[in-house]
């Protein structure tokens, strides 16, 4: 009995007391019907399996091993709740930009003449989700300053209105929106694409249309010389070096619309509701207009983020596997070490299901107490990484995101709390399925054989 007694050695008087309690009838003389009755009774797998995750006396290896394993599985949880909410912000900054540079929702004509467009501003500005809606030009050209020739994409505004559809006005580093008066024929570059001429502010830039002029010589590309009065900076590529702003009126003299624009812009109060607002207009409009929301716009952008994101998850989770290999074979050696004490659990009336659930529990605590130190430290992280990499910058004299490199140079961080539970969950999963192989197989063992040679 030496060896029961070195399992069940953790009761207390508490233990015994309620033994003490139970009916006379219960009683038997013999010790092992005492014991065989208090197993019945008590929910012994969940005791025994929480003394051999603590148990340190009999095989060191085995507890670090355990160690090992908690210490994997928190380290995997942490990364994937750090690594989305990374991701996750710099999702949310990027959009932010975009929808601050480009409106939300845009009404545009097929050809790309929208003749009648008083009576379309009145239809997508009478919605209830519009808060403002505006015409405007858009079209391609080239821009040459000296021996310096850029393409850009034109898009005449009405700088009155503007303000309110984008926020440009606020990305202006020099000069300012307003100066786009009509007729004077003033230009608005983004930095980069100003860099890339050479221009600065009131420097005179050469703008080249398709649209041509028939003449003796044959076909001639409209040329017309316009000043630049401001620069802005948004901070994404596709805007800084491809984009132009000029007056509205200036651009229908320039693409010769005459009194027509290319189409009606709009901004949402819900930018999620962006695609349900655009179907309900198109059901609204003529066959010929189409509404075509920022979420379709942007869509490769954001199809792409979102699939880096999940390639992403699945290969950190790689850690969390790397893991829970450990505990399956943690659990294995300690099956094998305790082939004896699973011997005699089994002679005083055990069940395979209760040796089984024994190991099980082994597992799953050790999974559980290095996911929930993960997800603290995770969400700890995330939510100070703006102190944290600073920190680490210093640290190491190193910057993560040089400002001359990258628009975005801190870490941005959105840690989401359903995506905290996904991992959470997923780890919890992991670290249970890890278990059932080991635990079945000490299930399957044979008193007789395991106590052969003790």
């Amino acid at each position: 009995m030496s060896r029961l007694a070195q399992i069940l050695s953790g009761y207390t008087a508490s233990h015994c007391m309620q033994i003490d309690a139970r009916p006379a009838a219960l009683w038997h003389t013999n010790a092992r019907s005492n014991i065989h009755i208090y197993l019945t009774l008590q929910p012994y797998e969940l005791f025994i399996g929480l003394r051999y995750t603590r148990a340190k006396r009999r095989n060191h290896f085995i507890s670090f091993i355990s160690l090992i394993s908690m210490l994997g599985m928190a380290l995997g949880v942490l990364a994937l709740i750090v690594v989305l909410s990374v991701m996750n912000g710099f999702q949310k900054e990027i959009r932010a930009r975009m929808l601050g540079a480009s409106p939300h929702l845009e009404v545009v004509a097929d050809g790309g003449r929208l003749n009648d467009w008083q009576t379309t501003l009145g239809k997508v500005a009478g919605h209830p989700q519009v808060i403002a809606a505006a015409p405007y030009v858009a079209g391609q050209g080239m821009l040459s300053l000296g021996q310096n020739v850029q393409g850009v994409m034109v898009r005449g505004i009405d700088p009155a209105r503007e303000t309110a559809i984008t926020e440009l006005a606020g990305k202006i580093k020099a000069g300012a929106l307003g100066d786009l008066r009509s007729g004077e024929f003033g230009i608005v570059l983004g930095t980069d694409l100003a860099r890339a001429l050479g221009a600065r502010l009131n420097d005179k830039v050469l703008l080249i249309t398709p649209q041509g002029q028939i003449t003796p010589m044959g076909m001639v590309p409209r040329l017309k010389q316009f000043r630049v009065t401001g620069m802005f900076e948004i901070g994404m590529a596709p805007y800084d070096n491809n984009l132009a702003l000029i007056n509205i009126s200036d651009a229908q003299k320039l693409f010769q619309l005459g009194d027509a624009v290319t189409g009606i812009s709009a901004k949402l109060s819900n930018t999620d509701l962006a695609p349900r607002v655009a179907a309900e207009l198109q059901s609204e409009l003529p066959v010929d207009l189409y509404a075509n929301d920022w979420t379709h716009q942007n869509s490769n952008y954001f199809r792409a983020v979102q699939m880096e994101k999940k390639m992403m998850f699945i290969i950190l989770s790689l850690i969390v596997a790397v893991a829970a290999f450990n505990i399956v074979s943690m659990l294995v050696m300690a099956v094998t070490d305790k082939q004896a004490d699973i011997a005699i659990l089994r002679t005083l009336g055990a069940s395979p299901r209760s040796i089984m659930m024994i190991f099980i529990v082994q597992g799953v605590v050790i999974g559980v107490v290095g996911t929930l130190l993960g997800a603290i430290g995770g969400i700890a992280l995330a939510l100070n990484l703006d102190v944290a990499v600073p920190f680490i910058e210093r640290l190491f004299g190193m910057q993560f995101l040089a400002k001359d490199v990258y628009y975005i140079s801190d870490l941005p961080s959105d840690l989401r709390y359903p995506e905290v539970m996904l991992v959470a969950g997923m780890s919890f999963l992991t670290c249970l399925l890890a278990t059932l192989y080991p635990s079945y197989r000490a299930s399957k063992t044979q008193p007789a054989e395991a106590l052969r040679y003790e």
